[in-house]
């Protein structure tokens, strides 16, 4: 994959432009967080550059603490966010059930946008990368004779994010990846209360068929309505198992006196 600019080209090649590509490089996620960037020869070949000129630029990314150079492996792009995983609102997220209805609510409006800039804006590459994560989710789960609710959590995130990377939007790609614990826990808790009942399991199976279908279409409000539909019909089909939960809880308590 070529990563010259037209102003590389055109023989700007200082430590600034070859920092500013790097990030540029960054921020549209071919080089993603903890990722080894190739290695200097490759770099300097793909970016058009000296070798000279681009040590300083890694020089001033490390500076920034965009990227960590270590001994022995090279450099790679550092994590761009503090540690979501020990702080008090991550615990508070994770210890409350509620807030899964609010995640389901945030990751519509992230979610379906994402779908409908990725219908209009992804190139071949990106559709290929999206067929691959659907492929992959799809293999699974017709291939395993016991599914692991993890493994098909991460393999559905997967999916969602590589068309969320085919937005094209730094910004919006950025943010959802800014959210990955918590969206796995809402990705494994849909796996977990719904894949084993055979209803919800058809509705997810066709929803992620119909999203890929309309994303690789290039049909951007299709793809925007199934995305939509597929998290409210989640919503929906929790609420109804709560409230089974509670009625059947009630039932419970009745039979044994307490009411």
């Amino acid at each position: 994959m070529p990563f010259k600019t037209d102003e590389m080209q055109g023989g700007a090649r200082t430590p600034d432009s070859v920092a500013a590509r790097v990030e540029q490089l960054i921020l549209d996620g071919v080089f993603r967080p903890g990722q080894l960037l190739p290695s200097e020869r490759r770099l300097c070949d793909k970016l058009g550059v000296s070798r000279s000129s681009l040590r300083e630029g890694l020089r001033i990314l490390r500076s920034k603490g965009i990227i960590e150079t270590r001994h022995g492996r090279g450099s790679m792009v550092a994590h761009l966010l503090p540690s979501r995983d020990h702080s008090p609102l991550m615990h508070l997220f994770r210890s409350h059930p509620r807030t899964l209805f609010d995640l389901l609510e945030v990751r519509a409006l992230l979610e379906g946008e994402s779908a409908r800039l990725a219908a209009s804006r992804g190139t071949p590459a990106d559709r290929v990368l999206i067929t691959r994560r659907y492929q992959e989710m799809v293999d699974y789960v017709t291939g395993a004779e016991t599914v692991d609710v993890e493994k098909l959590a991460r393999l559905d995130h997967a999916f969602h994010l590589a068309i969320c990377q085919a937005s094209h939007n730094p910004v919006l790609v950025h943010t959802l990846q800014s959210l990955t614990d918590l969206l796995l826990s809402s990705v494994f808790a849909s796996v977990k209360n719904l894949y084993h009942r055979p209803g919800p399991r058809e509705m997810l199976n066709r929803q992620h068929a119909r999203l890929h279908r309309a994303v690789v279409q290039g049909r951007p409000e299709m793809a925007r309505r199934v995305a939509l539909e597929h998290l409210s019909g989640i919503g929906d089909r929790l609420r109804e198992i709560e409230a089974e939960s509670e009625r059947l809880e009630r039932s419970a308590m009745r039979l044994e006196g307490w009411e």
